[in-house]
């Protein structure tokens, strides 16, 4: 039976049920579960606090774990991303008041505070930039205001709360962050269970990324209509009833969905549908 972590609580626990969900396995109905095992798909999952994922996986003790790819990093733990999820998306940032720094260059003696250490070390040590690193239990952007460090360095998403308390950020992104699957180092993952469970997560993130289109369109018009719509392979193309015209089937990216129906409708195509995809394999 393949042993899954999960984040039991925060902005990747959600999305992760829901996609999981969407992939066929059974999830909790409460939050207070820790252990689900669904013996259909022969898994067990564990819902664990999200910096510890990494950490479990690392031991061995569990097969498989999503997290964050800031905390997989952050932890140091021998645990590798194997598979890049789409949700929970963000971007590690320096900030400070205003006219303190401009890159991580000028960081050079200072204090800086933060719950990542581990990734920020990482960061000023690649770069040969010998500053303290203080670490915070989350609201670091407090430190600032209270004496605690000079700079801070976080997650930012809007950058609301850090222009609230004075702060801007500056230079470049420390790295870009999002929910993935991690294994442990060395560990295969061409193991015929992980694959499985893979394909399964790769066929939903298809599923929200393509619709199926069809539509009906004259023959003579079918070379621009499959230019239009090429699909993942070639676009199936059926004749219909009456002579001169043909159906046409084909997934298409779903943020073009829309510019791709009207290009078709002005190139004579007609009857243009798009339906959802609710899991696929390819």
């Amino acid at each position: 039976m393949l042993r899954i972590a999960l984040p039991n609580k925060g902005s990747l626990s959600g999305p992760a049920g829901e996609m999981l969900h969407e992939a066929g396995y059974r999830q909790r109905r409460e939050s207070k579960e820790l252990r689900v095992v669904d013996p259909v798909n022969e898994v067990e999952f564990f819902y664990l606090r999200p910096r510890d994922i990494a950490l479990y996986v690392s031991s061995g003790r569990l097969d498989i774990g999503i997290t964050g790819r800031d905390l997989l990093i952050d932890s140091g733990a021998g645990a590798e991303e194997i598979l890049p999820l789409g949700f929970a998306r963000s971007t590690f940032r320096f900030a400070a008041k205003p006219g303190t720094a401009d890159g991580v260059e000028d960081l050079k003696g200072r204090t800086v505070a933060t719950s990542y250490e581990g990734i920020v070390a990482g960061h000023l040590a690649e770069r040969g930039v010998d500053a303290s690193v203080v670490h915070l239990d989350g609201a670091v952007e407090t430190a600032i205001e209270l004496g605690v460090a000079e700079v801070i360095a976080d997650v930012v998403e809007t950058g609301t709360s850090l222009r609230n308390a004075g702060l801007e950020v500056f230079g470049d992104p420390i790295m870009t962050s999002e929910a993935i699957v991690i294994r442990r180092t060395g560990a295969d993952i061409e193991e015929p269970k992980v694959q499985q469970f893979l394909r399964r997560l790769q066929g939903v993130l298809v599923a929200r990324t393509y619709v199926m289109m069809d539509y009906d369109c004259r023959v003579e018009q079918l070379e621009k209509a499959v230019a239009l719509t090429p699909g993942l392979e070639s676009p199936t193309v059926s004749p219909l009833h009456n002579e001169g015209w043909v159906a046409v089937r084909a997934m298409v990216p779903t943020k073009d969905a829309q510019r791709i129906m009207d290009d078709l409708y002005e190139i004579g195509a007609r009857a243009i549908l798009t339906t959802a995809i609710h899991a696929c394999r390819l």
